[in-house]
């Protein structure tokens, strides 16, 4: 992990719609993150068309598929291309259309089509009825071509040891951080310059013009809120509404992003272990001694890791701390990892690899995607924090600070300071002239806790706040009151609340 953790809503394979009824950092100041200022904004896009093509699996949910070619650089476009691959899933009542709504589950990095292709699980009924869900896996990502590709065997570059205790293991950690940057750059140097945020939000608008819509509906989730906060800054004259779930502060550099972060993901673990000692039923109980127990263990896997597999890396501090992380995307998680550092404790580390495994989307047949690498690709180009070594360490007491359980899960590995593409940092968010926003935070988000997302709806000219109470990242279908304040705007762009509770 790269002080950073992935933002995105497909950690979570889909969501539960529910029937309940609504009801600071410490650290350095938040700095904004880009010297590009709103200012920068493009004249929209006009013209182009999609060749849609069916693509259906199941004559009951049609879904067309189609490739849209945008520039690697909108200011020399002569240079290459990427060919986009683009889902629709059209409103299942025709009568009823409003328009297309472009769709994207988070990161950075991961391929944008899933919400298109299983819209149900992600989206109410109305949602699907009333739009053409439109989702595409962004440049780099996904089965978009050419997509970033770095390494094979995530094992050797993601367990790293977290908590080097001497010269020679904290070499090791940079030699891998090095090592990573360098197979990137062998293999994906062409595109690495070309994938920023920035860059999607032109897509975003490209595509817009191409689907024949002088304004666009959107729903972003979890770093898709960076995404979309970005596009509805460069084109607000072509947002028609934009809801942003699991917001990140769009004001948070680097290292601010990182301890809001470590913070949240803390203050997460910390109430599972508290509730863990509550209850006699968790299976990590430990005579109501969870939070002893686990910072025993985890000791005890720094020098004593794990054998699941002779084809797979020991279950050391790394899978680990990868597997808290997992499950502190959703209370539903929990117990999973309550039997997983039980067995842990007792020389079984089959579950902690499981999680490990689900965090990263290991398939089946031990391949991964490409999700990790291109999330690093972007988050180098949008702010790469410190330069050095040296200045990035400066940082780790403000992160034991932040996170004293977890703190070292966020301090190692040195992901940006050996890449190469030159930055193209995100611009600053504004939202001015876009009209309200919707913006979602969780009560018990992690990834992306709600301090950040009340910043998001702030710092927007006029963000909308919906405050969802749940332990999960994400808020959209929680309960019916966000899933009806949510869809009311989307489908009628009125919003008559500053501020919801649910």
């Amino acid at each position: 992990m790269f002080f950073l953790v992935l933002r995105r809503l497909a950690i979570v394979a889909s969501l539960t719609f529910g029937a309940t009824a609504c009801s600071s950092s410490s650290a350095t100041p938040a700095t904004t993150i880009s010297p590009v200022t709103a200012s920068t904004m493009f004249t929209p896009a006009i013209g182009g068309s999609i060749k849609w093509k069916s693509c259906s699996v199941d004559s009951l949910d049609p879904l067309m598929c189609a490739r849209f070619s945008v520039p690697y650089d909108y200011n020399k476009p002569d240079i290459g291309s990427f060919s986009l691959k683009l889902v629709k899933s059209p409103a299942k009542i025709r009568t009823k259309r409003i328009g297309s709504m472009l769709v994207n589950p988070g990161g950075p990095g991961f391929g944008g089509t899933s919400i298109a292709e299983n819209a149900s699980s992600y989206l109410s009924s109305d949602l699907i009825d009333t739009f053409d869900i439109i989702g595409w896996d962004p440049r780099g990502t996904g089965d978009s071509t050419p997509h970033v590709d770095c390494v094979d065997n995530y094992d050797k570059y993601f367990t790293a040891d977290p908590s080097p205790q001497n010269d020679a293991e904290r070499q090791a950690v940079i030699d891998i951080s090095k090592a990573f940057a360098d197979e990137c750059q062998k293999k994906s140097g062409a595109i690495l310059p070309y994938i920023s945020t920035n860059a999607t939000a032109r897509d975003m608008d490209k595509i817009r013009a191409a689907l024949g819509e002088q304004k666009i509906t959107y729903f972003g989730f979890s770093y898709g809120s960076e995404l979309g906060a970005t596009w509805a800054t460069l084109f607000p004259s072509t947002v028609r509404a934009a809801v942003l779930d699991g917001a990140a502060d769009p004001t948070a550099d680097y290292i601010e992003g990182g301890l809001q972060q470590a913070k949240g993901f803390e203050t997460e673990f910390s109430k599972f272990l508290a509730q863990c000692s509550a209850n006699k039923k968790c299976k990590f109980y430990n005579g109501g001694h969870a939070e002893a127990a686990f910072d025993e263990l985890i000791q005890r896997l720094d020098t004593e890791p794990l054998l699941v597999s002779k084809n797979r890396a020991l279950v050391n501090q790394a899978i680990a701390y990868s597997a808290v992380t997992f499950a502190m995307y959703s209370s539903s998680i929990w117990p999973d990892l309550e039997v997983a550092l039980s067995d842990a404790q007792n020389g079984k580390g089959a579950g902690l690899m499981s999680l490990y495994d689900r965090y990263y989307q290991r398939a089946a047949d031990g391949k991964y995607g490409n999700e990790l690498e291109a999330f690093n690709a972007i988050m180098c180009l949008d702010d790469p924090g410190p330069s050095t070594v040296a200045e990035q360490d400066s940082y780790i007491p403000q992160f034991q600070a932040a996170a004293p359980r977890l703190a070292d899960s966020f301090t190692s590995g040195y992901g940006c300071i050996f890449w190469s593409a030159k930055p193209d940092r995100r611009i600053a968010i504004t939202g001015i002239g876009a009209g309200p926003i919707v913006v979602v935070g969780t009560t018990g988000d992690a990834a992306t806790p709600l301090a950040g997302t009340r910043t998001m709806a702030s710092t927007l000219q006029d963000g909308r706040l919906i405050v969802v109470t749940d332990d999960r990242h994400t808020g959209y279908g929680a309960n019916d009151c966000v899933l009806s304040a949510v869809d009311k705007y989307l489908i009628t762009t009125k919003v008559t609340f500053a501020e919801k509770a649910c």
